[in-house]
């Protein structure tokens, strides 16, 4: 088996492992067990817990967005759009083992005395707004105005992960469908009249 195919097998034990047990509670001995692989190959691939939780969000990133990014494409850029990915999460809160955001769960498990993990994190949320950004500008705004809503409807999003993670239930997805669209519906906010010289 090439180093690649042992490199996805390790990730899948650990993201499945970590995800739904949290890291702390899981030792590099479980990984090795779930994977089917020896410690020694283990750890030539990832030489600390640290490396392999690293490993773990930077992948979970690309599959997480790119998942949403996919399904969002399929949808007329705009509003439409823009509404898709609380269907999408809608979707993902339903799924059976759905423990919210990976990188807020790790965020709270490590950050603190991980920068890898406070890093992956931010870098997370960063690419998730500034994509949420991408799709408001779309719409024809100006690019004041789409970081305003980008942000907005990017806390709408995380907030609907927390609710939805706390409370086992998909409706926090369709609340915030409901609160982005009362958004995206409004009047752009006027701007003050300049002052006389």
């Amino acid at each position: 088996m090439v180093t690649e195919e042992w490199t996805e097998r390790i990730l899948d034990a650990a993201e499945e492992l970590f995800y739904g047990q949290g890291i702390q509670a899981v030792g590099m001995d479980a990984v090795r067990t779930a994977a089917g692989v020896s410690l020694k190959r283990l750890y030539g691939l990832f030489p600390s817990k640290d490396a392999l939780v690293e490993a773990y969000l930077v992948r979970r990133d690309a599959r997480w967005r790119g998942e949403l990014e996919r399904h969002a494409a399929v949808v007329p850029a705009g509003r439409e759009r823009i509404l898709a990915v609380y269907d999408w999460l809608e979707q993902w809160f339903a799924e059976p083992g759905f423990r919210g955001c990976a990188f807020v769960n790790s965020f709270g498990e490590l950050g603190a005395g991980s920068p890898a993990v406070a890093a992956a994190a931010r870098a997370h949320k960063d690419a998730f707004r500034a994509w949420l950004t991408g799709l408001v500008a779309e719409t024809g705004v100006d690019r004041t105005a789409a970081e305003r809503l980008g942000g907005q409807l990017a806390l709408l999003a995380e907030g609907a992960i927390a609710l939805a993670a706390v409370s086992g239930t998909a409706l926090p997805a369709r609340q915030a469908r409901e609160a982005a669209r009362m958004l995206l519906e409004a009047p752009a906010p006027s701007l003050p009249a300049p002052e006389p010289c």
